[in-house]
């Protein structure tokens, strides 16, 4: 590529001028070292040359010697790589026939590379170029370390950095490493380019966490700590929970000891919204357990005996662990007496035997007894037992209705509120027994095929109602105490087991009581009279207003018919107003007897004078009015108004009867005496009108 070439002065006119092939090998120059050399020994660019010296004319004046340098190539190679076309000047040859010339290909570029090595080169030249978009997560090579930043080549036109900081979790990185980043952004105020590598292990760390999910795949994970319900894993840099109930098929009572552990987890949830995500290890182990389940309960049969380990308590029973399959002993199958709390028989970790009570194949479920081991206390019960007897025990249970009581373990007697006391008054279980009381009872039925026995204590005393009508006769008098009410009267009892009954009629002769509230309170004692006695029905009737004579007695004397009294409206009814009168007694005035003289109706707290219109004895009952005592006065001064003007009219009668009388006797002709009885009568019908 040295050889030296003389030409002339229009070398520019050939096709392919020496300054195109200068700048193709500077362009080969630029090339990796292999493509340079590669470019430098391909012999076209001195052919091109040759081949256009010979077509032009000799020149008469020698050209200048031209050289040129090619660029240097990248540091690959050690020393830079020159191309020198040098034009040497050729003795004049002879003259030739002048060649066409080929216009067509002036300005043209011949191609100095074989077919589809150009190609290549542009490839290998387009992947040294990176298109980086902002907030993606790309590969990045470590070009530098200090002890504030690592300098990241992204491949970008310029680098990176990251804070130390984001890689502590890698003390080993090095220079040449390969981490992720996050393209913050490309460019900032200063020109710097941004990354994060903490936030592309997050956004990487959620796309590997979700194919997981995806997939159902095994991952490994470090137990970080320990927290409330559970542990703290980590999994692909992300903090994710894992619950108590699913480190291991068996409870597990001690979680510090998974902590600083890597295991394996199965991603059974993830929270997209709020980032949470759920593993599980028990998941793994589950399907082999399913296996061994179904095996197991398949040799399973009733009544078969098994060893098993206490695995779990709760206060409904014991989960017993049978070698890879867990039943259940309900508290009621632990033990044949009554057990207050699982934890009063068994422990846990325990090795027992237990008795197959029932299984479910499909629901996996198995029910186990304890108690079945021993045999039944019933069995074992003394046959000399019978009703009649009196038995002593403990108050195990306490419902409404009754008190069971537990004669020996396993033998329960029921004691009914009814078999409690000789009353009759409804009272519950809880007034008489409390559990774990002592009690001693009377056995009033006894089934040994149904192992059912019931009890009394109220046997152990004497009926009262044996003798009831030598101690309370009737018209005997007595205290009680009240308790209970009802719309009809007042619940009283006398002494244990006999209650007897006041009707609400017979609290008092006087005032009308609407509700026993009104008289007495519950607890009180009061004062009866016995009315009279139902021994069959085990019935009293009492009274308390008998305690008294009747005052209506004395009543029927004072409040007659037509009597006037000063009374005041106490209280208005539906359809009048009760009227308090004298000794202590009551009246009812109605609406229409309530008006006064001036036309308004009488108001509570307010005093006037009524008038007795009605009276009965038999039903205590006194009606009142008001009204009648302007009206009665009024019809008395009518009918002296009548009277009067009845007189009147008499004495005219009598008056002109006279006269008439008198004109008889009179005779016509006399004159004076016709004047005398006109004057008469005039006289009589003046007086007449003036009364």
């Amino acid at each position: 590529m040295s050889e030296e070439i003389n030409v002339n002065d229009e070398i520019n006119e050939v096709e392919k001028p020496v300054e195109d092939v200068v700048n193709e090998a500077a362009e080969v120059a630029s090339e990796p070292e292999a493509k340079v050399e590669e470019a430098i020994e391909e012999p076209v660019a001195e052919e091109a040359i040759e081949e256009a010296v010979a077509e032009e004319a000799i020149a008469e004046e020698p050209v200048e010697e031209v050289v040129t340098e090619a660029p240097a190539a990248e540091p690959v190679a050690e020393e830079p790589i020159a191309v020198k076309v040098v034009a040497e000047v050729q003795p004049t040859p002879e003259p030739v026939a002048p060649v066409e010339f080929d216009w067509n290909s002036i300005g043209k570029k011949h191609e100095a590379y074989p077919e589809g090595e150009r190609k290549r080169l542009e490839d290998i030249y387009e992947k040294t170029m990176s298109s980086i978009g902002d907030h993606e997560v790309v590969d990045g090579t470590v070009v530098g370390i200090n002890n504030r930043e690592v300098v990241v080549n992204i491949g970008f036109k310029s680098d990176g950095v990251i804070a130390v900081s984001e890689t502590r979790y890698n003390p080993d990185l090095k220079v040449g490493d390969t981490i992720e980043v996050y393209v913050e952004n490309q460019e900032d105020m200063g020109g710097q380019l941004q990354l994060s590598h903490k936030k592309a292990r997050i956004l990487r760390s959620w796309e590997r966490v979700n194919e997981a999910f995806e997939k159902g795949e095994i991952i490994n994970g470090y137990v970080k700590c320990r927290t409330k319900g559970g542990l703290i894993v980590d999994i692909f840099g992300i903090e994710a929970f894992l619950p108590g109930s699913q480190i291991d098929v068996k409870p597990i009572r001690d979680y510090d000891q998974f902590v600083d552990k890597v295991m394996e987890f199965k991603i059974v949830k993830i929270n997209q919204e709020y980032k949470n995500v759920v593993v599980s290890h028990k998941a793994l182990i589950e399907d082999e357990l399913e296996a061994q389940k179904a095996e197991i309960i398949s040799k399973l049969e009733k009544g078969q005996v098994l060893e098993g380990t206490v695995k779990n308590i709760t206060s409904y029973g014991v989960f017993i662990d049978l070698g890879g399959v867990d039943g259940l002993i309900h508290i009621t199958d632990l033990s044949w007496g009554r057990i207050n709390h699982p934890e009063e028989i068994v422990q846990l970790d325990q090795k027992l035997n237990v008795c197959i009570l029932d299984f479910d194949e499909n629901k996996k479920r198995i029910a186990l007894g304890l108690k079945q081991l021993t045999p039944h206390p019933w069995d074992s019960l003394t046959s000399d037992l019978k009703v009649g007897d009196k038995v002593k025990g403990r108050v195990v249970v306490i419902a409404d209705y009754g008190a069971f009581v537990e004669i020996t373990t396993g033998v329960e007697g029921l004691i009914h509120v009814s078999e409690m006391s000789w009353s009759q008054h409804l009272r519950t279980a809880q007034d008489f027994l409390k559990v774990g009381d002592e009690v001693e009872a009377v056995v009033l039925t006894l089934d040994r095929d149904e192992r059912k026995m019931s009890l009394g204590i109220k046997q152990l005393i004497p009926d009262p109602w044996t003798d009831i009508l030598k101690r309370y006769p009737v018209g005997s008098k007595h205290e009680a105490t009240v308790r209970n009410f009802t719309n009809f009267g007042i619940f009283v009892e006398l002494e244990e087991g006999v209650d007897g009954l006041i009707h609400i009629s017979d609290l008092s002769w006087s005032k009308k009581i609407k509700h026993p509230a009104e008289f007495t309170k519950i607890g009180e004692k009061i004062n009866v009279v016995v009315l009279d006695v139902d021994v069959e029905n085990r019935r009293l009737s009492l009274g308390h207003k008998q305690l008294e004579e009747n005052p209506w007695d004395v009543f029927e004397s004072i409040f007659t018919v037509g009597s006037i009294h000063k009374g005041t409206i106490v209280s208005s009814a539906e359809k009048g107003v009760i009227v308090a009168l004298p000794y202590g007694v009551e009246g009812f005035a109605p609406s229409r007897h309530i008006q006064k003289e001036d036309g308004a109706n009488a108001k509570v707290d307010e005093s006037l004078d009524f008038k007795v219109i009605e009276f009965s004895k038999e039903n205590k009952k006194i009606i009142l009015s008001h009204s009648r005592m302007h009206q009665d006065t009024k019809a008395a001064e009518k009918v002296k108004d009548e009277k009067e003007k009845e007189s009147a009219e008499m004495t005219t009668k009598r008056a002109v009867k006279k006269l008439k009388d008198g004109l008889e006797k009179t005779t016509l002709g006399d004159l004076d005496a016709l004047a005398n009885l006109k004057a008469s009568m005039e006289k009589s019908e003046e007086e007449a009108k003036s009364e």
